[in-house]
């Protein structure tokens, strides 16, 4: 393909409360099996985008991890490779990254030395598929300067914490607002967007000379009447994990035939890096109902509708109901947890209680495996 990847996974969002002190958001785990990052690395390796880079920055100790091989995406062949970046003191700038605009330029020299005509720039917090080839071939045909993904929400979507847009007849956008008091249009930017690679190191120089640092409100909205910027609207399953709440539903979702047939039967695929982990194993009184268990789990007690992801032992007699469990948790016996999210390797001491009334509760219990 005739682009190259740049994955923005350097945010931190105060939205994802406890969840996001131990981890990027990007890290997140998502399905029992992967990350939030997994899904847009995968559609780059799935549409022959072969040089990608991530940015990385708040927490990136898990993330930076995850992505030490790039053989899992099939990166790192002799044209092309995964790239990881993180904020690094030079001659010119002992900054962290102040923005999007920012982490971009902060790393221009990679972007220079790239010889692709295209940059395709994502997020690395959102759970989509998606082929980046239709996208670039409607970015062409329209002779687009930037042309930016979009998706039309569904009624009840907390449209304000996202960025709005408004189009003419031919997918113009003629108005843009980001995160906006009340928003005009439930029409939101996915944050994937496709740019000639020159006109975006034009525009990174000149944001750098006027010391502006988001790509959103110093790029997109700035440029919106002098650049020719179009809307490419999908209809797919698109979610952002940025809130608790919609961290809880896109696991939730997976529970759903046919999500789980979108993403994990139908081509193309959504890849990892995979753990040598032994099949989970259901115990004598293990009952599990609608639920999705992940390799290397041990499970005694009732498990319905929920999420349970890899290493963890639920005891016996315990209920789990309507709650998504992250990696290496040991649930103790007789213990009844509903409409919660249990941070990765916690110890939930025997006979234990965590109810979420009136939203999701997330449970951080003191790890005593662990103390030295």
């Amino acid at each position: 393909m005739r682009a190259i990847g740049i994955v923005l996974a350097g945010g931190n969002n105060h939205r994802m409360k406890e969840l996001s002190q131990k981890r990027a958001i990007c890290a997140m785990p998502v399905a029992g099996s992967y990350r939030s990052i997994d899904f847009t690395l995968s559609n780059m390796s799935n549409s022959h985008i072969q040089k990608v880079a991530v940015f990385t920055q708040y927490n990136s100790r898990s993330l930076n991890e995850h992505l030490s091989s790039s053989k899992w995406w099939d990166f790192g062949r002799k044209q092309g490779g995964l790239y990881v970046f993180t904020p690094a003191v030079t001659v010119n700038n002992s900054n962290w990254y102040r923005g999007t605009a920012d982490a971009i330029a902060q790393n221009l020299t990679w972007l220079k030395n790239s010889h692709e005509p295209y940059v395709v720039i994502a997020s690395g917090d959102c759970v989509y598929k998606m082929d980046f080839n239709k996208l670039l071939e409607y970015h062409i045909d329209k002779k687009a300067d930037i042309t930016v993904v979009c998706r039309d929400m569904e009624p009840g979507t907390e449209i304000e914490r996202f960025g709005t847009m408004k189009m003419n007849e031919e997918y113009r956008i003629t108005e843009f607002e980001e995160k906006p008091l009340q928003a005009k249009s439930n029409t939101v930017s996915c944050g994937i967007y496709v740019i000639r690679r020159r006109n975006l190191i034009e525009m990174i120089e000149r944001c750098v000379e006027e010391e502006r640092y988001d790509f959103v409100r110093d790029i997109l909205i700035r440029y919106k009447d002098m650049k020719r910027i179009y809307a490419y609207k999908i209809k797919e399953y698109w979610r952002n994990i940025a809130s608790v709440e919609d961290y809880y539903g896109t696991n939730m979702d997976f529970l759903k035939p046919e999500v789980r047939n979108y993403f994990f039967k139908q081509y193309p695929d959504i890849y990892s890096k995979v753990d040598d982990l032994p099949p989970a194993k259901y115990n004598p009184g293990a009952d599990i109902r609608n639920s999705l268990i992940s390799s290397g789990c041990i499970v005694n007690g009732v498990v319905e509708n929920s999420v349970i992801f890899k290493k963890s032992y639920i005891g016996n007699n315990c209920v789990i109901k309507n709650s998504v469990i992250l990696n290496d948790v040991y649930i103790g016996d007789n213990t009844y947890i509903e409409n919660c999210i249990v941070e990765s390797r916690d110890t939930i001491r025997a006979g234990s209680r965590f109810v979420g009334e009136g939203g999701i509760r997330i449970v951080v219990e003191k790890n005593e495996r662990y103390v030295m």
